[in-house]
């Protein structure tokens, strides 16, 4: 695996570099006080894949409202527990998206996952489409001991067609499901109910269509996060969430905050006027998201014929 950052313009490897630092020190204060097998908790691995590691990222400045690609870094730890994300990852997170929004002090946004090796070399095991390309592509930008990954096991074109089928026709109706409740609640006026049904078509539309090209897809329910690593995938997803305003961007976080708050939250409020907004937006991505991935099985099926 590469571990050069050359490529990437001196302002970009720094703020790399600070984006290790702030990973390090809020895996520091989680583990600070571990006990038994978790006092033994490392890091082994941070790895730049994406985009920024395959050299074709875009950077439009914020005021141009384009896409902006984000960094993609994944984390590997040596334990299986260490990837509880609420437990050791939060702060991190939390701090990294301060960094961009509030301090300034990065002008790239950051998204990362944690995996434990065993995970990671066992998706290469498997013919994971996501951890293959993360082994060919990426670039460790912090290796505690230099090892190399597992080596990938490619499935073969009717084992690949295979997964990607079953993904689609698990995952795609479920959506629709989820998009039928929220049409639901939204005629009832129950405009809390409606929104969280709708992030939860939203979230299985990005994890569908991630299984369907990469048989992978993060366990998170931040659909910001897998709006990013999906839009990575394929530019036609690009350009589904307007941003050219101050309220277009705030109807999709309360999109993203409906998981939670929808459901937890006294204070929670979304119009019906931003729920037919996002209903729109959220079909629209459905559209996309259904012919990324039929085109996506019949290349596989084009591959099984050669």
């Amino acid at each position: 695996m590469r571990t050069d950052v050359d490529h990437l313009p001196a302002a970009k490897q720094r703020e790399l570099e600070r984006i290790v630092e702030i990973i390090f020190d809020e895996f520091g204060h989680a583990t600070e006080n571990a006990t038994g097998r978790r006092k033994g908790a490392r890091i082994l691995k941070v790895i730049l894949f994406g985009s920024y590691a395959r050299g074709d990222w875009v950077d439009a400045p914020a005021s141009a409202n384009q896409y902006k690609s984000d960094y993609d870094i994944l984390v590997i730890v040596s334990q299986k527990e260490l990837t509880d994300r609420a437990v050791y990852w939060a702060k991190a997170e939390e701090r990294l998206i301060r960094a961009y929004t509030i301090e300034k002090t990065l002008q790239t946004p950051v998204n990362f996952i944690v995996h434990s090796l065993h995970e990671v070399n066992d998706g290469l095991a498997h013919g994971r489409v996501f951890f293959m390309e993360v082994a060919k592509d990426g670039i460790a930008i912090y290796d505690a001991d230099g090892s190399e990954l597992a080596t990938p096991k490619p499935k073969t074109p009717d084992e690949a067609l295979k997964a990607a089928r079953e993904y689609f026709e698990e995952w795609m109706p479920q959506a629709a499901s989820a998009q039928k409740g929220f049409l639901f609640f939204l005629s009832q006026h129950e405009h809390r109910d409606a929104a969280f049904m709708l992030h939860q078509a939203t979230e299985r539309l990005y994890q569908g269509l991630m299984l369907t090209l990469t048989n992978y897809t993060p366990y998170n329910h931040n659909i910001a996060f897998l709006r990013s690593l999906a839009e990575g995938l394929d530019r036609r997803l690009h350009g589904i969430w307007p941003e050219t305003s101050r309220s277009e961007r705030a109807m999709f976080q309360k999109l993203k905050e409906a998981y939670t708050k929808a459901r937890y939250s006294k204070h929670y409020r979304i119009s019906e006027e931003e729920l037919a907004w996002l209903g729109d937006r959220v079909e629209e991505l459905g559209r996309v998201a259904f012919q990324v991935c039929t085109d996506k099985i019949a290349e596989l099926e084009s591959a099984t014929r050669k």
